[in-house]
């Protein structure tokens, strides 16, 4: 049975850190595979990101984006790297408008716990667009885990990446390293955990939890069983 995915980032690479070689699975498998950018950093910091930058990550992320299988690919404009100064209502506003437009099964969003405060602003804004109301709701609600957020996230206050979910991606690693290269100035020198080898590394490790060569891992949020 086909589904419809959408995997939500804050920043454009997120989403294929967190998650490039699961939606090439899903995609290969014949699902409808979307992503959702939520930011644009040349709003929110412009003396630090110009136009023409963020212009330039959104042509790589949609090059990505065509390596992976994805059907889709939407971009907002909220300000990064400040959305908790934004009011949280109108993200999860926005984000239910395309909700209601692709009424997508499964989402894929970044985790409470990571570092960068846009994660667990956006974090908290899509639970608050995907309450199971209206008679609707989406079916799987997954976190997933970015690298040079996720790893270095603050280690009290118990919202810790305790994956609970592997997805075999062994056949589909190798497109996800191809679509992390699109990012000319994101993909970094081992042994920077945003280098490719640092990324097959997680890959592996993940992996060797259920004796694959290679996994991504997620935590569940949400199953409903119907």
């Amino acid at each position: 049975m086909k589904n419809r995915v959408l995997v939500i980032a804050p920043h454009a690479d997120d989403e294929i850190l967190g998650c490039g070689a699961t939606m090439a699975k899903l995609a290969a498998e014949g699902n409808d595979v979307y992503v959702l950018i939520v930011t644009n950093a040349s709003i929110g910091a412009p003396e630090l990101y110009t136009e023409q930058g963020i212009a330039k990550v959104r042509r790589e992320a949609k090059e990505a984006h065509q390596i992976l299988g994805v059907k889709d690919t939407f971009f907002m404009d909220f300000p990064a790297p400040r959305l908790d100064t934004y009011p949280s209502y109108k993200i999860s506003m926005e984000i239910s408008k395309l909700f209601e437009k692709l009424m997508p099964e499964m989402i894929f969003i970044p985790g409470l716990g990571d570092l960068h405060v846009d994660h667990a602003v956006l974090y908290r804004a899509c639970l608050v667009s995907a309450r199971p109301i209206n008679n609707y709701s989406i079916k799987k609600i997954y976190t997933y885990e970015t690298l040079s957020e996720t790893n270095w996230a603050p280690q009290q206050g118990g919202h810790a990446f305790v994956p609970n979910v592997y997805v075999d991606v062994t056949d589909f690693l190798p497109k996800k390293l191809e679509a992390l290269q699109c990012f000319k100035n994101q993909t970094k020198c081992y042994p920077h955990c945003r280098s490719l080898e640092a990324i097959e590394a997680l890959a592996k490790y993940r992996g060797s939890t259920i004796e694959k060569i290679y996994s991504e891992a997620f935590m569940v949020e949400r199953i409903i069983i119907s």
